[in-house]
């Protein structure tokens, strides 16, 4: 089984210490990539397989304990241009498992805790989109909001508003004058065909997915192209106080009446072979439905044994998801592609006859190394299995040997550049063979500049894959200070560019000369230099002058940069060409320095010195933001779950009953916010 994969990693500490590293670093890139991007790399399943694995290492490493570990926070889908809400009530991950007798298991320990207490399941469909939070006050709807990390997420109400099948204004009665409803948007398999269609013809990307398009479509700043996208809406849990019923099912048959969409999947089970049966019936049946779903959903129908059950730090105890098994198809490969990436790594990928996937026409797999290619043993014209794990990336996961034409040859790794013709090299105790030839190789120098105008880098609007190749096919950009020296004149000559939309890129190359210096150093495409390592390390070093100038030794002094990643950053910044460019970008007027008015961060006092706060529930006075700042510019520690290190809690109103029930059992100080500030301000 997956789980046990662990074990592997338990015999010596040290591995055990840079495991737990890479894999903190891993997950938090995936929850980026799934929760911000919307373009997953890898399924659910092994998602938690990760999860799982970090989860047993941090177990048994209990001084590695840091509380910014995946392990301890819900992922973010916050977005740049909606306002962020706090939720009235936490939205918490559920805990999932992946067989029958997974689920049994957790079965058998609701019932142990309930002590013989006689208990009902509700069995329900986990409908595969975006989460949705909704308010509703007197019978209307006042506020939607998205999951985002789970505290607080983005106000998405008029988007909201604009989706048929969610009330505005209740029908009915006996619905409590203040109330939160929560649900899954969805885009339905019609819908997300016919938009996928016509971004086919309008040349634009295709949605992987209805859940990447619905999550696409609902962060849209034009609610008139929201509502022209068709989403949809299922709602599964009422929360709230003087609610109709005192149990979860009846719940939601009364908020049906009020005019809410709830899954005609939502049955009552009375014994661990009813679920066994609901799960038997659903994993062929669920093909059928207008809309993807990606498992289903177990719950205590009972509020009052919800309650006593609780919460572990990130899910209910009183609820469980179960995972669909990953589909899989089998179909003939045409021929295998290697791309190359902006760093020259060279990946690569299997083209495919068509085959539908979960909803989807699949022609291409990516095989991501050699290593991977020549484990799978892939000869020419084979029959591939393709599996889409969790509805999401298809994957290449085994050969049909009995298929094999007779006298097919096995598919080699290239031994030169598939775009520039250049000797690859693989680096020792590397998987990936990288094209050397940086500054000759087209697909390297369009993927630099593609990544140096994105949004988390220098934000250049009007820029994207298609356009900056245009730009280095007509000789104007063939580095990224060449951006800078752009006239509109020249864009104008690029076909699909008028004088309005070339102004609009001069205009957004102009702005990037404001961006902060830790996202320019993101943006020079540093080998191995992510988000946040390159935050870290533009702040230790404060200048690019300071910085061209560091030495490996101090390079690899400065938080989380090990000695790889000191090597490399060593290496960019001795490279004349690099340095070229970089001098260039300073000429040009670009941020090349963290201010020394850097006022948001500086230390204002010790009073908390020492002392470990964690933060729960909604404030007035300041946000839970601004009080983690605060409490880091006065000495003291953020950290994200309760332990016996935790010296006080910071509580707002509706403080998670979970967190209130540890603190008390630890004995640990809870204060509010007038106590807090006096504290600061003393």
């Amino acid at each position: 089984m997956p789980q046990q994969l662990t074990l592997d990693f338990l015999n010596n500490d040290g591995d055990d210490a840079a495991r737990i590293l890479q894999l903190r670093k891993e997950l938090h890139r995936h929850n980026y990539l799934y929760y911000v991007k919307n373009t997953p790399e890898i399924s659910d399943y092994d998602f938690d397989m990760l999860m799982k694995e970090l989860e047993a290492l941090e177990a048994s490493h209990p001084e590695m304990h840091d509380p910014n570990s995946p392990t301890s926070r819900v992922g973010s889908d916050l977005a740049d241009g909606f306002r962020q809400a706090a939720h009235v009530y936490p939205m918490l991950s559920l805990a999932n498992t992946y067989s029958i007798d997974e689920v049994d298991a957790w079965g058998k320990r609701v019932e142990e805790a309930l002590q013989g207490q006689q208990s009902c399941i509700i069995g329900e469909m986990k409908f595969d989109g975006t989460s949705i939070s909704l308010i509703y006050e007197h019978g209307k709807l006042v506020r939607a909001v998205t999951r985002g990390d789970g505290e607080k997420g983005d106000v998405v109400t008029d988007n909201v508003r604009t989706i048929q099948s969610i009330p505005l204004t209740l029908q009915g009665e006996g619905w409590p004058e203040f109330f939160e409803i929560r649900g899954e948007i969805v885009l339905p398999w019609a819908a997300f065909d016919r938009l996928n269609a016509e971004r086919e013809a309008a040349g634009d990307a295709l949605f992987a997915n209805p859940r990447n398009a619905a999550s696409g479509t609902l962060k849209l700043l034009n609610p008139t192209e929201v509502a022209r996208r068709g989403l949809d809406a299922y709602f599964y849990y009422l929360l709230g106080e003087n609610l109709p019923a005192d149990n979860h099912y009846d719940n939601m048959m009364a908020a049906r009446a009020w005019g809410f969409k709830v899954s005609d999947a939502m049955t009552p089970l009375y014994s661990l072979d009813d679920v066994d049966q609901y799960i038997n019936h659903w994993d062929s049946a669920r093909k059928e439905l207008p809309v993807a779903t990606d498992g289903l959903v177990f719950k205590v129908n009972s509020l009052r044994q919800q309650l006593n059950l609780g919460f572990t730090a990130k899910s209910p105890r009183w609820a469980v998801a179960y995972k669909f098994a990953a589909e899989r198809a089998l179909t003939r490969l045409r021929f295998v592609s290697f791309d190359v990436g902006r760093m020259g790594i060279i990946t690569p990928v299997a083209n495919l006859e068509p085959v539908l996937l979960s909803g989807t026409i699949v022609k291409r797999a990516s095989m991501h190394n050699d290593d991977i290619m020549r484990a799978l043993d892939i000869h020419e014209q084979d029959m591939l299995y393709v599996e889409k794990g969790g509805e999401i990336i298809p994957k290449i996961t085994g050969v049909d040997t009995s298929a094999r034409i007779q006298g097919a040859k096995p598919v080699e790794f290239v031994s030169s550049c598939p775009a520039c013709g250049a000797k690859l090299i693989r680096v020792e105790g590397e998987a990936a063979w990288v094209c050397p030839n940086k500054e000759n190789c087209v697909p390297q120098i369009v993927g630099r500049i593609e990544h140096f105008v994105g949004r988390r880098m220098m934000n250049i609007d009007g820029i994207g894959e298609e356009t900056a190749a245009q730009l280095f096919a007509h000789g104007f950009v063939h580095n990224i200070a060449d951006l800078y020296d752009l006239k509109p004149t020249q864009l104008q000559d690029i076909e699909g560019f008028a004088e309005k939309s070339a102004r609009r890129v001069i205009d957004g190359i102009e702005a990037s000369k404001n961006v902060p210096f830790e996202r320019v150093v993101f943006a020079l495409s540093i080998p191995y230099v992510g988000e946040t390592t390159a935050k870290k390390v533009a702040r230790a070093a404060g200048s690019i002058e300071r910085l061209m100038q560091m030495s490996v030794d101090e390079l690899e002094a400065i938080e989380d940069v090990g000695p790889r990643i000191a090597r490399t950053i060593a290496d960019f910044f001795a490279d004349n060409e690099n340095q070229a460019i970089v001098e260039r970008l300073k000429a040009a007027g670009l941020n090349m320095n963290i201010p020394d008015d850097d006022s948001a961060t500086a230390p204002l006092s010790n009073a908390l010195d020492g002392k470990s706060f964690v933060i729960s529930g909604v404030f007035s006075k300041h946000s839970r933001d601004e009080y983690k700042s605060l409490i880091e510019r006065h000495g003291g520690k953020n950290t994200g779950s309760i332990s016996k290190k935790t010296d006080f809690i910071l509580a707002g109103e509706n403080m998670g009953p979970a967190k209130l029930e540890k603190a008390k059992s630890l004995n640990i100080t809870i204060i509010d916010e007038d106590t807090f500030l006096n504290m600061i301000n003393s």
